[in-house]
């Protein structure tokens, strides 16, 4: 046993030698910079909420009814219905049970819209129609995923050259990196508002008694924009 001992404390010691030779990073010279990279980008998928209800058009016209005016619009203007229209919610508003008059039938819908001119297009349609209640819920988009990777190396790029760059002035040169930390900054991409003034959407030109100029309305959105810091230490040679 104490054979066993004694072996494993001169293992541990011949390790621990062999160890203090080596310089921990902390303990060399090096330059710590960071770098960040930003990239704005046009939203190709705005999620629209639409609250059809038989008590909300001028017509008075039966829920069936204006559910299908409104995938026959959205059908003419190009949209695939079939794909980018889906059904959240189908609710009866009994507000007195025993008077008929006062049920109100409600359908929520989600639409998947992709550029800012089909949405001015469906926005003008649906206002003749007498359908108001439509806000838009978020903005996203399709390749948001590949963009962010994009940054990031991008951000560590602008590191580097921001650490070759001082290293010059010292007369010194870079090596490699010893520590490099993400420092996240991705703004968020939730926006929300409303029909006619939604925040973050800028609706120009609208107006609630326009019937014939719908060249008139400009739909304009604020560009999704990904953002993202690197913190890098490089050996400094």
């Amino acid at each position: 046993m104490k054979q066993l001992i004694i072996g494993l404390f001169l293992s541990i010691s011949i390790i621990g030698l062999a160890q203090t030779g080596e310089k921990n990073f902390i303990d060399q010279n090096y330059i710590e910079v960071t770098g960040k990279a930003e990239l704005e980008i046009s939203p190709d998928m705005i999620y629209v909420k639409i609250v059809l209800s038989d008590k909300d058009n001028k017509e008075k016209l039966a829920l069936p009814e204006i559910e299908r005016r409104m995938i026959n619009i959205l059908s003419e203007i190009g949209v695939d219905v079939n794909k980018d229209l889906s059904l959240i919610d189908f609710a009866s508003n009994l507000k007195s049970y025993w008077l008929k008059s006062n049920v109100t039938l409600k359908k929520q819908y989600q639409l998947t819209v992709h550029d800012a001119k089909t949405l001015q297009e469906i926005f003008f349609e649906f206002q003749k129609l007498g359908i108001s209640n439509v806000s838009v819920e978020k903005l996203d988009h399709s390749k948001i995923e590949q963009y962010r990777k994009d940054v990031k190396v991008s951000a560590i790029k602008a590191a580097k050259e921001k650490a070759e760059l001082l290293a010059i002035a010292l007369n010194q040169d870079i090596g490699k990196a010893l520590y490099i930390q993400e420092v996240d900054n991705l703004k968020p991409i939730l926006y929300g508002g409303t029909y006619g003034a939604a925040s973050n959407v800028v609706i120009r030109g609208y107006s609630s008694t326009s019937s014939s100029n719908s060249t008139s309305t400009e739909i304009e959105f604020e560009k999704i924009n990904v953002e993202s810091t690197i913190l890098v230490r490089f050996e400094l040679k």
